[in-house]
This record gives structure tokens, sequence and C-alpha cells, in this order.
């Protein structure tokens, strides 16, 4: 399945911007107070359901730039199922999960100086999974204000409440991983700017050298460079389609065609250049090698390590020796041509010259790296762990939500508070949710 559609297009109609700061953003003028017990979800062991647990402590701001939120909307993720089936991702038990929310701030430090206040609606994505005051499976949660996103008022609560974590890692993964600028797109941040450029103890340990050396400025992606995406159609590649269409990438987007491909192929937003059928891996790879010319240096998987498997050897220089590679990522399964094979000039990789970069967002492949090609993962701890990096991609999410420049992903169905969470995940791990995400509403 393919088809292609090269002209650069904008994400969405832009809507009218009122410059009058009340007017753009969801406020409430009224006071709440938060009580001192609350209702959560608890994980108390592996592989069990979440508990519905009243009397439960409502968290407490420790720093200034800390906020109690009050929760009114959550975004289930798949990681909100497979953490506790799977047995990863779960520093503690009793644990309280959840990733991404909205809702009120009805505590925030008078002394800290921030464009949010008392009364705010906002978007939080909750990447810090180790903190659980953090969580956003409570009715109160704690947020950092250089995490919190203010939502416009045309953008409705269910919309918001999924659109946070697909936005920073799409951003972290371009912006970092791939050296995407985004200073002409609403006034965006140079994220590999913002890094290289603060005291270098202050970047988590395991993210300096993705942040100092994972990427070359020689290499950086720019207008009209290939982004093949492996796993388009969920919703972190529903956000990194709409920012890479954005900066000006090329997006060729590698799908299940027969479940997806006619709602992506008419999608507004979501429209790839180039829409690949996911079907048969071989033929996948060779559509991205001859439609592009062997010219794509940059991927993004979505799935995990066999597709991540996949996508490398499309990106692959044509010299490369791929044969180290699993045998289960190795192209077995076609027989040798009768005809002559034609001499070949050997890849020549300088020092200068640009590697292939792929970006896995679950799980990377294993096995030596063929030449020519860096791996990455997304450096999500640089979202909650540098107030650099977390406020300027909060306030550019804002301006791009203005404007109408970013869309959420589609709301595919609700739940009833939290205590409807485990009934959603039940239809998240029988794989009847596809094309967006479920909602918990609260409030």
């Amino acid at each position: 399945m393919v088809s292609w559609s090269w002209r650069r297009r904008s994400a969405t109609k832009s809507f009218p911007v009122d410059e009058d700061e009340q007017y753009k953003f969801q406020h409430i003028e009224e006071n709440i107070s938060a009580p001192e017990f609350q209702s959560v979800l608890l994980l108390r062991a592996i592989r069990q359901p979440y508990e519905a647990t009243a009397s439960y402590a409502v968290p407490v701001p420790q720093l200034d730039s800390e906020m109690l939120v009050m929760v009114k909307a959550v975004g289930l993720n798949p990681i909100d199922w497979k953490a506790p089936d799977y047995n990863f991702g779960i520093p503690t038990l009793p644990y309280v999960a959840g990733r991404e929310f909205v809702g009120t701030i009805i505590q925030v430090s008078k002394t800290h100086n921030s464009r949010l206040k008392e009364g705010d609606l906002v978007i939080v994505p909750s990447t810090d999974y180790r903190d659980l005051r953090k969580a956003a499976f409570q009715e109160y949660s704690i947020a950092s204000t250089f995490n919190a996103i203010r939502v416009p008022r045309q953008i409705s609560t269910a919309s918001a409440s999924i659109l946070g974590v697909a936005f920073v890692s799409a951003a972290l993964a371009l912006g970092i991983c791939m050296g995407v600028g985004f200073e002409k797109i609403e006034d965006g941040p140079d994220l590999l700017k913002v890094v290289r450029n603060i005291n270098p103890e202050s970047l988590p340990v395991d993210m300096r050298q993705e942040c100092l050396e994972g990427i070359g400025n020689y290499e950086q992606a720019k207008a009209d460079d290939f982004l093949v995406i492996w796993g388009g159609s969920s919703t972190c590649a529903h956000a990194m389609k709409q920012i890479a269409r954005l900066a000006g990438l090329r997006i060729i987007s590698v799908v299940d065609g027969a479940k997806h491909g006619l709602r992506l192929s008419t999608h507004t937003t979501a429209r790839p250049d180039l829409l690949v059928d996911s079907h048969d891996p071989e033929r996948a790879i060779d559509i991205i090698k001859t439609a592009t010319n062997n010219r794509a240096r940059f991927g993004f998987d979505t799935i995990g390590k066999e597709t991540a498997g996949h996508l490398l050897r499309a990106l692959a220089p044509p010299s490369s020796n791929i044969t180290s590679l699993p045998k289960d990522q190795r192209n077995t399964d076609r027989k040798d041509s009768t005809l002559p094979t034609p001499p070949s000039t050997p890849l020549v990789v300088s020092l200068e010259s640009p590697r292939a970069h792929l970006v896995g967002l679950t799980g990377l492949p294993k096995g030596d790296l063929p030449e020519g090609l860096a791996l990455h993962s997304v450096p999500i701890k640089l979202f909650h762990e540098v107030p650099e990096v977390g406020e300027a991609l909060s306030g550019w999410c804002e301006r791009l939500l203005l404007k109408g420049l970013f869309v959420p992903p589609d709301v595919v169905g609700t739940v009833d508070g939290l205590t409807g969470i485990n009934e959603g995940l039940d239809r998240m791990r029988r794989r009847e949710i596809s094309g967006g995400r479920l909602v918990a509403v609260l409030r």
C-alpha cells in the first residue's frame, strides 16, 4: 500500500488568537481548597488490577516550583497496563500510576515567578514516574510549574488529557536525537542549544552523552529530509508527524494498512507524505529505500525491538554489513539471484559523513550496529529534570495549541472516574482501542 503526497501543508487551520490572556486560556475564578484525604488507584502487586483506595493523603508541594492540581481527566497510556503485566517501570509497591492528566491549579507558590496561576486549567505530562505525588491515578496531584501547559479555550478537557506525553516525546526525539531546531515555528526552542549551553552537571547522568555527543552539527535534520516512522498509527506518531511537518521534514509512515490505511491517508493532521503497509516488512523496506533513493537518514520506531530492527535496515546505507543483526531481523526469505552480481563501490564513512539516526520509543535492536548508523532512546527525563527544557517545551506547546498548529489525538472513548480505569485498561489489553486514546473523566 503506497500513496505519495509531497506538497507542504500546515498541520491544520489556524485559530484566531485574542491577545487578552484571560480569553486565550481556560481559567476559573472561584477559590478551591484541597481536602486532607483523597481517593487513589493503588497497584499492590504485579499482574493484579489497580485497587480503589479511599482516605489516601493528598500530596503536598515541597518546592516553590511545585503546585497542587485537582485532576479532572486522565489519559490512559499503554504503559498503564504493560508496566504491571510485564513488571517494568514500577519502582515501589504499592504504586500510584498514570502518566498524564488535565486539572485545575488550586495551589501555587506566590513567590515563584511563573506564567501560571491558581484557577488555570493545565495539561500535565507526568513523566517523573518515580515520584508518586505526581501520578495521575488520584484526585489531586503535584506538578512542576515548568511541566504544565495551559489549555486554550478551543481544546476540550478530554482531548487535552491525551496530548502531553506524546508531544513531549516527539519534540525531544526530534529536537535532541535528530537535532531539529524549532526557532522558526512559533518561536520554539533549539533544544540542542539549550542542553549544550547549560552546565553539563545539570543534565541527568544517563542522558548526558545523548545531549552532548548524540548527533553532530553537520548531521542534524533539516527541511526536506526524510523521516520514517514505523508504527505510524500511534498517538506519539500523531504528534511526531505534526511537529516534523512544521519543521519541513518529509514523512514516511509504516502502518498496518488494513487497519489504519484509510484513516491515515485521509486524516487532516496525521496524513504522511508516503504511507507504506507494514504487513510484509521486507517489501516495506524495499519501498522506503527505492522511494527515497536510499536517502532516508532519520527513523522513529514506536512499537519495539523487532520493528526497530526493520527500520534500522531501511535506514542503513546500501553497502553496510547487516549480517551481524539477529537472525529474525535479516533478509533470509529471498532466493539468490542467478544473475551475476555487479561490482560495487565500498562505502567510505568519514568522520564528517552524516550518519543515519534511529530513535526507539520502546526498544532498540540488539547486535552490532551497521556502519554509518546511530541509535537513540528518547531522553524523556530532560522534561522533568531540566527546568530549562521543561519550560521551553511547555510554553511552546501552548503557542502551537493556541494557533491550531498542533491538534490533539482523537478521543475514542471515555470511562467513568478512577473506578472505570481497570475496565479501560482491559479494553486496551484486548486490543480493542486503536486510532486514539481512552480518557477517564473524574469531574
